[in-house]
């Protein structure tokens, strides 16, 4: 599978179904090499990502992330063998442990330990059955990975690691930890707006919901962010550590870092004004490979 150097990650159960498949479509054209979608409590992730692999021809859908707590490890090696064989090796499944809050309280399930979960998922993964035609390679398998555990057991167990709201110093410490063959799949919100004001508050509008969660304060309390850098909305310190914002060549340096410090491959999710689950056409449009997108 060749996921080129740039994707795209967007939100997108805002849209209808024929809207997404549009924006699949419009990333496709613009040479985008894959399109991330997340899962939360809208669409199914994995029907989602067959409607967008039916709806186009050459780009790679990937789940960013599928829950381990949405369905077992025999529907997931189903879904991955499925998926791959029907779109010719343009599936790639990433798998993440969630939140406490979502699994919890949403989901209805006990939240594991997330070492011991997503070890005893892939161990059960690879046990699993699968008795329809497999596709023509072995298809990739990626973790959600922010912490030193869990990057080593991607490494370990997996083709790679996802990760999301990280600075390009988390980038360089995972590609450490992974080694030098492991994907390294890297997920960076931009906002295409000089102004500072307008661009920290789009930035907010989408960071914000991830600021309680424990997984990502962990992470960024890893990365040297106090508690008050959490607080009320992100300082200015965070936002601008973790969401890429200025004029076009500010978003593709940025972009350029997290390549130099060892992504492969680096999943844009441009913010747009209006909120979470909106992206912005016009970065969509301007950061679209065409020859800068080298280290």
């Amino acid at each position: 599978m060749e996921l080129g150097r740039l994707g795209v990650w967007c939100a997108t159960d805002g849209l209808s179904s024929a809207q997404v498949a549009h924006l699949a479509r419009t990333v496709e054209a613009l040479g985008y090499g894959a399109l991330w979608q997340p899962e939360s409590f809208g669409r199914d992730v994995t029907v989602l990502s067959s409607w967008l692999l039916a709806n186009t021809s050459s780009l790679i859908v990937a789940s960013g992330i599928a829950s381990i707590y949405a369905r077992d490890a025999q529907s997931a090696r189903a879904v991955q063998q499925g998926l791959a064989e029907q779109s010719d090796g343009r599936f790639l499944l990433g798998l993440g442990v969630s939140h406490a809050p979502a699994v919890e309280r949403m989901r209805g399930h006990a939240y594991g330990k997330p070492i011991a979960a997503m070890r005893a998922y892939l161990e059960a993964m690879a046990r699993s059955l699968y008795m329809a035609p497999p596709p023509a390679a072995t298809p990739p398998l990626v973790i959600a990975a922010l912490g030193p555990r869990m990057l080593e057991l991607a490494a370990e167990m997996t083709d790679g690691a996802h990760t999301y709201n990280v600075t390009p110093e988390h980038t360089a410490d995972a590609r450490q930890r992974l080694g030098p063959d492991k994907l390294l799949c890297v997920e960076q919100m931009v906002v295409l707006e000089t102004d500072v004001a307008k661009a920290r508050a789009t930035a907010r509008a989408t960071l914000g919901m991830y600021l309680n969660l424990p997984n990502y304060r962990a992470n960024w309390q890893r990365l040297g962010f106090s508690d008050a850098d959490l607080d009320d909305g992100g300082s200015d310190r965070l936002i601008d550590a973790t969401v890429a914002w200025g004029d076009l060549d500010a978003l593709r340096d940025r972009v350029r870092s997290h390549w130099q410090a060892g992504a492969d491959h680096v999943c844009i999710q441009p913010l747009s004004n209006a909120g979470f689950g909106t992206f912005d056409d016009a970065a969509l449009g301007q950061l679209a490979p065409n020859g800068w997108q080298e280290p």
